[in-house]
């Protein structure tokens, strides 16, 4: 492996000495060949070990490959120790010449809902900050295990093809592209590299109350492994899920290509009566979507919701409705959805 690049600081030869070792070099191998990134990018470091061991990772591939690259941290301000700890992250990184800047989330904190709320307001501050920089593409820690656990948070959910496989190598939203290069790698790897490198890691509190969906389900799954169901096992199921969530993927796209027209100037979207003659799950998909361009959310909305709009599109009985920062109404044969203001 020629890392040619590598050779002038301390802090690229801190790096270097890293990589003399060989699980270390093979682990930065796979990634390398999973990450097909050959622009700038922003990578998101929490200061757990699978953001680490991303910093790490990313910034070997930057420097090999001379690309430009903006590290950020998020201090929800979530724990009196939160501030800290971030000043700690950013100083271990700056031994590697990783250059960090810390967003706060400053102001009032919810007392329920707390991930998902910190989750989106982490995404608020991750996409401002890239804009600014003009950076597309931002990179996240995602690693195998949290595909475990999203397959099971939307399985109890009760959610489709989409919900099940959600975790995604690259997905985009408002003009950035969200790469998740870690999918195939376990976290106790992830453990390892940011042991072996920063010999640091944070350990989320959060991560052990139980009162959280996601570390219920991760005990769960903790007892599925004792029990001798495997993780490639799994890992192929999820597999053909994606298989089959591609192809409804194409469906919907090419329903919307041919059956709507958007009013990019008045922000509407027209639907005629052929969009809703669809498969069942193609027709979600597309009208899902339909939602997610005019009231420019990222997450989907909830499918019973969706069901119940489609149903009265169904029945004849849609008047006007209001559904994730849109208008839905029918205006003859035609559906239009509107953004609400």
């Amino acid at each position: 492996m020629s890392l040619k690049n590598l050779n002038a600081t301390k802090t690229h030869k801190n790096l270097l000495s890293k990589l003399s070792n060989n699980r270390i070099k093979n682990l930065f191998k796979v990634f390398e060949k999973n990450f097909e990134i050959k622009q700038n990018f922003a990578v998101a470091v929490s200061g757990g070990p699978d953001s680490l061991a991303l910093a790490f990772l990313t910034k070997v591939f930057s420097t090999k490959y001379n690309l430009s690259c903006k590290y950020f941290i998020v201090d929800h301000k979530l724990r009196k120790e939160s501030t800290n700890e971030a000043k700690k992250v950013q100083k271990i990184l700056s031994n590697f010449g990783i250059k960090a800047t810390v967003l706060t989330w400053n102001g009032r904190k919810p007392t329920s809902n707390i991930q998902s709320l910190a989750r989106k307001k982490r995404y608020d501050l991750l996409f401002s900050k890239c804009k600014s920089y003009k950076i597309h593409n931002l990179i996240l820690g995602h690693h195998l295990d949290d595909l475990f656990e999203n397959f099971f948070i939307r399985m109890a959910r009760g959610s489709g093809w989409k919900g099940l496989t959600s975790l995604e190598k690259k997905t985009s939203f408002d003009g950035i592209n969200l790469i998740r290069p870690l999918l195939d790698f376990e976290k106790k790897k992830l453990e390892f590299i940011s042991s072996y490198v920063f010999n640091f890691f944070i350990k989320d509190p959060y991560n052990d109350n139980i009162n959280f969906k996601r570390i219920k389900i991760r005990k769960i799954i903790d007892e599925f492994k004792k029990s001798g169901i495997e993780k490639d096992k799994l890992f192929l199921t999820l597999k053909n899920l994606k298989s089959s969530n591609e192809a409804i993927i194409f469906y919907a796209e090419k329903n919307k290509k041919m059956n709507s027209v958007l009013d990019k100037k008045n922000k509407k979207l027209f639907l005629n009566k052929n969009f809703f003659n669809q498969p069942y799950e193609v027709l979600f998909r597309s009208f899902s979507d339909s939602l997610k361009i005019i009231g420019g959310r990222y997450y989907s909305t909830r499918g019973k919701k969706i069901d119940n709009i489609l149903e009265m599109i169904h029945k004849n009985s849609l008047k006007k409705e209001t559904l994730a920062r849109c208008i839905v109404k029918r205006v003859n044969q035609t559906v239009i959805i509107s953004k609400e203001y």
